[in-house]
């Protein structure tokens, strides 16, 4: 999962990014309120940790700002600001969840995987298609009930179909949320992964929708 950390602190930054990627996320991480509100206003990321007190422009005017475009990418706001006014205030601004430093990234990386889920209309916790059942918070794949071993792309690419099952993605959006910044995309790195991944899980597992791009199916209700 793709997301953006703005934070202007140097060490906890650091310090976030690389917990994070241990829970397996991709981020991507601006130290100013400007360049937080320029990346938002992509539609890139599945989810925003957004400290409020940023050079530049503050937290709370970049989430005034971001949800006034209509921009729905759920936003985790990360603060000192501990009091219960600021809290209500960033609620009502258009956050999606409140945390106060200092922070567990055990916790932190629980509430985004739920944010993105929510955000993906996805209820439960795991997230599966047919005989494919994808566990985020363990990042583990089963086919029929056995474990299947995915390299880091081929695990991200199936999660970001699972978390849109029925819907095409393109090749171009899949591209957005395998690789983050400074990261080198061949121009058929996609449809490497998903050959690997047919060979692993079943040649039905994804659809391809010609020119257009591919899909899982969604499994009925």
């Amino acid at each position: 999962m793709r997301i953006l950390l703005a934070e202007d602190d140097p060490l906890l930054g650091s310090g976030i990014r690389a917990g994070l990627a241990q829970h397996g996320f991709l981020v991507d991480w601006v130290r100013d309120g400007m360049a937080a509100e320029s990346e938002l206003a992509t539609g890139t990321y599945l989810a925003c940790v957004l400290d409020l007190g940023l050079p530049r422009q503050d937290g709370m005017q970049v989430l005034k700002q971001t949800r006034a475009r209509r921009i729905n990418t759920p936003v985790l706001v990360l603060t000192a600001r501990d009091a219960l006014t600021e809290r209500i205030a960033g609620l009502d601004a258009g956050a999606d969840d409140y945390l106060i430093k200092p922070i567990d990234l055990h916790e932190l990386a629980a509430r985004l995987r739920a944010l993105v889920r929510r955000a993906h209309g996805q209820a439960e916790a795991r997230l599966s298609s047919a005989a494919i059942e994808l566990d985020p918070a363990g990042h583990k794949v089963w086919r029929e009930g056995q474990l299947v071993a995915l390299s880091q792309r081929e695990y991200d690419l199936l999660h970001a179909l699972l978390l849109n099952a029925g819907r095409v993605l393109s090749r171009q959006q899949l591209e957005q949320r395998l690789y983050q910044w400074g990261n080198e995309i061949h121009s058929n790195a996609v449809e490497v992964h998903i050959y690997h991944l047919r060979r692993k899980l079943g040649a039905a597992v994804i659809e391809t929708v010609r020119g257009v791009g591919y899909r899982v199916p969604r499994t009925p209700a």
